[in-house]
């Protein structure tokens, strides 16, 4: 999902308030990459990784919450937010490339941050590479799941070839505020509880994407990616790079989430060594956007 732009200066919501944003080239890719804003440079590290079709934009608020503990830094993964899309986009594609800038930014473990296909792909960073991570913080993350469900049903349609295109072509055809309420439909528990600044913002930031070229090739392949890790053998899969980790792990799951069934949490909480459950019953799949303060009270909890 795509989050609202930020605004200039230190009034409104802290949703749409601007962190300050820089170009990184790492491998193929040039990354714009948002700084929370006002960090001691003492603090401990953190990265905070998007979803599919999201943005480092989606951290705002939980960023500026946690901006006395961690000093964060939140990517446009290739593709999406302002990021144009270079190679592959795939979880493990993201993953080896947020190590490279992991391995550049910072000189000890991190504190990792991942929603949705981010959260897939925190999973995979921490199993290939456990020595950066101190920490996880998986919200509504992606991973495989036993059961059928209408949104896997969806990145099937969306991985198969030539179907996953024209499905998309066929959506982007459709009236922009059509397409604008099903997205805050999609990932909200309660849009109307947005604050109006809010909501004007990120209508604002999705009509800037709707003309990038990249958008529905990054789309496919992140759905491909999310279709290949539910195929993966067990040995190979995340839920296999879960077992092995041994850092903090915190889970965060909606009851309104409508791509990610929180029926999994309990499966989640088992697969991993040193899990915190924390369920949010009125959230749908962005908890760190609809209850920020609940997460970074969790997260808090968590490195205590």
């Amino acid at each position: 999902m795509e989050s609202y732009a930020g605004v200039t200066g230190a009034e409104g919501p802290l949703e749409v308030r601007e962190w300050p944003t820089r170009q990184v080239s790492v491998g193929s890719a040039d990354l714009l990459v948002r700084d929370v804003p006002d960090a001691a440079p003492e603090l401990p590290p953190a990265l905070f990784v998007h979803g599919l079709n999201g943005s480092s934009l989606n951290w705002t608020a939980l960023g500026l919450m946690l901006n006395d503990t961690v000093r964060g830094i939140a990517p446009d993964l290739p593709g999406f937010g302002r990021t144009p899309l270079s190679g592959a986009a795939g979880i493990y594609e993201q993953a080896d490339l947020l190590i490279e800038l992991v391995e550049r930014e910072f000189d000890r473990p991190l504190h990792l941050f991942g929603n949705s296909m981010g959260g897939a792909t925190a999973v995979a960073i921490a199993g290939k590479r456990p020595d950066l991570v101190a920490s996880l913080t998986l919200i509504s993350p992606a991973l495989p799941h036993p059961r059928v469900s209408a949104s896997a049903l969806w990145f099937t349609a969306i991985a198969t070839p030539r179907l996953g295109p024209a499905v998309l072509e066929r959506t982007r055809r459709l009236p922009f505020d059509r397409r604008f309420e099903a997205s805050l439909a999609m990932v909200f528990g309660d849009p109307r509880s947005l604050a109006p600044e809010v909501r004007a913002a990120y209508e604002a930031e999705l009509r800037r994407r709707d003309g990038d070229p990249w958008v529905r090739q990054a789309t496919v392949d992140g759905a491909r990616s999310i279709l290949r890790s539910s195929l993966a053998m067990p040995r190979r899969s995340l839920w296999a790079d879960a077992a092995k980790l041994e850092c903090p792990v915190l889970l965060i799951y909606g009851g309104k989430d409508k791509l990610v069934d929180a029926r999994i949490r309990t499966k989640a909480q088992r697969a991993f060594r040193n899990a915190r459950l924390l369920y949010l019953p009125k959230s749908g799949h962005v908890a760190q956007m609809e209850h920020p303060d609940q997460v970074a009270r969790a997260f808090r909890q968590l490195i205590a």
